[in-house]
């Protein structure tokens, strides 16, 4: 186990003295400055860019993965570049896709006990590895205007609900969010809209615009096309 993952699994009820304290998180926060750096350093000109998320236990040859590899091409062709979490399943196929279709294809890895492993489809200096999963998001919402999702778990719907809330706090700029297939994502429409707007009225009616669920893979790209050419948006720095 390395330092950085003892930190961060350490007995939180184990003695310590305030002392070791404030030493081992006075490291923590080295590392975690130097996450926003490289990452900083490495995005800030990749040009306009969409996030595509979801799950990374998809296969190979999965309805899902190949509409994941479709959208990333098709995104290519018209000048986006491609930003996903590194890893295998949906990520490996938006970065396969991007990659055939010549476009600039990112990759922000996350070190993980299980699971995650970078796929080959990244360009090498556009692949970085992050420990702090607030660090990636960061990444992910900074340097990216436009996210789209496919068919994914926790880690999926943390990324959505998180992009969800930062536009509706008007903390980041609206960005399109694309929820792609709608066997999948349906219920959970059904679900915000009867539950937490009609019985609960937790949110606004102006919320349920702020995502929009399609079958094909044109329609996504059809939303982002639209989006940008309104918008006229580049990276923000």
């Amino acid at each position: 186990m390395d330092k950085n993952q003892e930190l961060l699994t350490k007995d939180a009820f184990e003695p310590r003295t305030w002392n070791e304290i404030k030493t081992d998180d006075s490291w923590r926060l080295f590392r975690i400055l130097a996450e926003f750096v490289e990452g900083f350093d490495k995005l800030g000109r990749i040009g306009p860019c969409v996030s595509i998320f979801g799950s990374a236990r998809t296969k190979p040859g999965h309805p899902h993965y190949i509409l994941a590899e479709e959208i990333a091409f098709k995104l290519t062709q018209f000048g986006y570049g491609v930003i996903t979490g590194g890893g295998p399943g949906i990520m490996e196929a938006a970065n396969k896709g991007a990659q055939r279709g010549r476009g600039k294809s990112v990759g922000l890895n996350i070190e993980l006990p299980f699971e995650q492993h970078h796929n080959e489809y990244i360009d090498p200096d556009k692949l970085i590895s992050f420990a702090h999963f607030f660090v990636r998001k960061t990444m992910f919402v900074k340097y990216a205007q436009g996210f789209i999702a496919l068919p994914g778990g926790f880690g999926t719907l943390d990324e959505l609900f998180e992009s969800m809330t930062l536009i509706q706090t008007e903390k980041i700029g609206r960005f399109p969010i694309v929820l792609v297939g709608k066997d999948f994502w349906n219920t959970l429409e059904e679900w915000i809209r009867d539950i937490l707007l009609s019985r609960c009225q937790y949110i606004s009616p102006e919320d349920m615009d702020l995502f929009q669920v399609v079958d094909t893979a044109d329609e996504a790209v059809e939303i982002i096309n639209k989006f940008y050419a309104k918008y006229m948006l580049s990276p923000n720095f």
